[in-house]
């Protein structure tokens, strides 16, 4: 499809690319990652011909089609969302003009050759209508809408009047409607919800196109890749698999070099000190001098690079009252727009709470009546005592003053705080060196992110509201927040698209949906898992308790349960003694069978989990590294096991759940 052969790149003294070489396949689904400013702008600005190479050539295959979506979109008013999707680039426009003008002109003929001639080219026309897909165009069209999340009224609007999510969501429609040979994505995940990330996910996987994807969005990465390309240090590094195992091969890598550099530093400091010792002695000179030029004719090793990414410890909260917020009888809406009505909601403390929900359920709304933003049109919103909030929102980084610097929009919260120590903090968060003087206007997505973080960080707030947090951070970074999360011990409402994330932190999920609010114990793969699979919102509201439902009294434990029935009903008479060791029996024949069940797909999980251990083990291994065929192989093999694994887990999950159903209701 496309083969870069020892390219370069360079901007003034920087070395972007350095001699890289890169091949994409036919069917390959690689993600493409790196640190911001690696150099993966570049790398696809090589493919698409905006980029010209300073050394070496970028081949491609004959009449490749390739489908680019950027992450900035210029305005294309003047058509609807459904119009925009159809414009696909081919010449099917041309072909249905010509089309409707055949059509017209055989009303009107009356010679019976040019009636032949123009009935002979009306089936060309309409064979190649028929190849380009202009048939179903539409149908299609509207499919794809429909899974990015337009509803009906949206595919009528003019996109000149949608935001920038939304038109970005109409460009990748139009993008994948076109049916390209090479799709080049460039952080298509940053403006959809979870469904429509869910769609897309399972759209790229079953396309039959070739796709370069970059993405921070590891689970993203995880579920499409097949292959992972790794931008470091001007160079590339490629790894089989998804994102999961790039990791952990990018590990082994790593520390390969790094044992490699430092056997290589001893050795230079062996010859260095041997031309020292002996530099004076006359009978030495052929081995000094000898010494001396294998120096210079070494090829020097770098150190592994080490990722840059924020260092952020969160400082331990101070103490809240134990219901930190909550709203009562809760009226919001925007004009005559109701958004939710009669809600109810507590948050106490010690809360790790995530809001899912399709984009315009009212997630954002939420947040901003929890924190205050927004005052409710009816009831009352109750902040508990000693409550010091935190907000993270696309807002509060437009809140940031353009004229500061760096250090001066810390220092307008930092009070008394030591310049020295603002500028440690700063340095914490990547801004280095003269960084901290760069204006506010002239920061990037990422450093204005960055910089809103750590003027949370000195605040030390019990209860932090964050609104995607991680739309503009790389994955290193995106993993030391989360890390420093997971310390957090204060109250956390978050709102994210990422799911690593929102496993990693949150013990709640509050799912929004249709002005209701239902709470449900536990992070998102439990959500996706236990509650959003086929169940409709009443299911979910059956099987959880609602927003505003108070906890319930501890029940009795059985045996004073027991004792309480002994006081009442006094002794027990044989009959009484028979019926219940009848009843006994019976529901041990009842469950029995369904015991059974549990124990042997437990036996099964535990057989299935050794042999991916196994395969794991294998892996480690870095001569398996070093095989490429042996190391395809065990990476699918461990594919294979990691997905039995999953499967009999979700089984023996199941089965556990239906006894404890049954043994709950006897």
């Amino acid at each position: 499809m496309i083969t870069l052969h020892n390219v370069s790149k360079y901007y003034g003294k920087q070395d972007v690319l350095k001699d890289v070489s890169l091949h994409i396949g036919p069917g390959e689904r690689l993600g493409l990652v790196g640190p911001n400013g690696a150099g993966k702008s570049t790398l696809l600005g090589l493919m698409l011909n905006t980029v010209e190479p300073d050394s070496g050539e970028v081949f491609k295959a004959k009449s490749l089609r390739l489908g680019y979506l950027p992450q900035e979109l210029l305005s294309l008013s003047g058509r609807t969302v459904l119009e925009l999707a159809m414009e696909t680039g081919d010449s099917l426009p041309q072909v249905e003009a010509e089309l409707n003008q055949v059509h017209h002109e055989l009303g009107q003929v009356r010679d019976e050759a040019e009636l032949e001639e123009l009935l002979a080219r009306q089936g060309q026309l309409q064979s190649q209508f028929e190849q380009l897909g202009g048939y179903d165009l539409e149908a299609r069209a509207s499919r794809i809408l429909a899974g990015l999340g337009f509803d009906q009224q949206r595919l009528n609007r003019d996109v000149g009047e949608l935001s920038g999510g939304w038109l970005m969501r109409a460009a990748l429609a139009r993008l994948l409607l076109s049916a390209p040979d090479l799709i080049l994505l460039d952080e298509p995940t940053n403006h959809l919800d979870l469904e429509s990330l869910l769609w897309l996910e399972g759209y790229l996987i079953s396309n039959p196109a070739s796709l370069l994807l970059v993405s921070h969005d590891r689970v993203f990465l995880d579920k499409v890749a097949t292959r992972i390309v790794e931008l470091d240090g001007g160079q590339i590094y490629t790894y089989g698999g998804n994102y999961s195992h790039y990791e952990e091969q990018r590990a082994r890598r790593r520390e390969a070099q790094r044992a490699a550099y430092e056997s290589q530093q001893e050795r230079i400091r062996q010859i260095q000190d041997f031309v020292d010792r002996n530099r004076t002695r006359k009978d030495r000179a052929k081995q000094v001098q000898g010494r001396l030029k294998m120096l210079e004719k070494m090829e020097r090793l770098a150190p592994p690079a080490e990722d840059q990414a924020i260092k952020l410890d969160l400082p331990p909260a101070e103490p809240s009252a134990k219901v930190v917020m909550e709203l009562l009888g809760v009226e919001m809406a925007y004009g005559s727009k109701v958004i939710y009505e009669n809600l109810s909601l507590v948050l106490r403390k010690g809360d790790r709470l995530a809001l899912l929900g399709r984009n315009g359920a009212g997630k954002s709304s939420l947040l901003r009546l929890i924190s205050g933003q927004v005052k409710p049109r009816k009831g009352r919103r109750l902040l508990g005592g000693r409550v010091k909030m935190g907000v993270f929102s696309q807002h509060t980084m437009e809140d940031l003053n353009p004229e500061n610097t760096a250090l001066g929009e810390l220092g307008s919260v930092a009070g008394l705080m030591a310049q020295g120590l603002q500028r440690s903090i700063l340095g914490a968060f990547l801004f280095r060196g003269d960084d901290v003087f760069k204006k506010v206007k002239v920061l990037s997505g990422g450093e204005r992110a960055r910089l809103v973080l750590a003027k949370l960080l000195i605040q030390k707030p019990n209860f932090l509201l964050l609104d995607e947090p991680t739309n503009h951070l790389d994955i290193a970074s995106r993993t030391v927040l989360e890390h420093a999360l997971s310390q957090y011990d204060g109250t956390l409402v978050l709102i994210s698209h990422d799911r690593h994330l929102i496993n990693t932190v949150a013990n709640q999920v509050a799912y929004v949906n249709a002005g209701k609010v239902t709470m449900l114990p536990g992070n998102y793969d439990d959500f996706e898992r236990l509650w959003k699979q086929g169940l409709d919102a009443d299911a979910i509201k059956a099987k959880a308790k609602p927003a505003a439902s108070p906890a319930p009294e501890p029940e009795a434990p059985p045996q004073a349960k027991a004792a309480e029935g002994d006081a009442a009903s006094g002794p027990k008479s044989a009959v009484q003694k028979r019926a219940e060791a009848q009843a006994r029996q019976e529901r041990y024949h009842r469950l029995k069978p369904l015991k059974d069940k549990v124990a042997g797909l437990e036996a099964q999980v535990e057989e299935a989990t050794a042999e991916l251990d196994k395969f794991v083990a294998e892996m480690v291994d870095p001569a398996a590294f070093a095989d490429g065929k042996r190391w395809t192989k065990l990476t699918k093999a461990h594919a294979r096991a990691k997905g039995n694994v999953a499967k009999l887990t979700a089984k023996w999950e199941s089965a556990a759940m239906e006894l404890e159903e049954l043994e709950a209701g006897d």
